[in-house]
């Protein structure tokens, strides 16, 4: 059994007890998220929602939240001396654990 949400802008595909990482959601560490933009869901028969499936959920934990690696962006015009520029960028994520898929 799959289904595939709709959250931060993303489509993900989550299965019982898979682990994702998404956008950073407003909630605290140990509390329960419920995704009710689910997209397709597949048990026995496959549903294509138009364009969310009605009545179906997806109830995850979240298990942490973070911040993913530094990249680097720098950015300079060639055979100008003085125009450089050099920035870090770490983007928050939310880490959760799928509990169940309901339709």
């Amino acid at each position: 059994m799959y289904a595939i949400i709709e959250t931060g802008g993303k489509q993900i595909r989550v299965e019982v007890g898979s682990t994702i990482f998404v956008e950073k959601l407003p909630v605290e560490e140990g509390e329960t998220v419920v995704f009710d933009k689910v997209v397709v869901y597949s048990n026995r028969t496959t549903r294509v929602g138009t364009p969310y499936v009605k009545g179906a959920k997806v109830t995850a934990k979240v298990e942490k939240q973070g911040k993913s690696k530094k990249i680097i962006i720098f950015k300079y015009k060639p055979k100008k001396g003085s125009s450089r520029r050099k920035q870090g960028h770490r983007q928050p994520y939310t880490k959760l654990v799928v509990e169940a898929i309901e339709a």
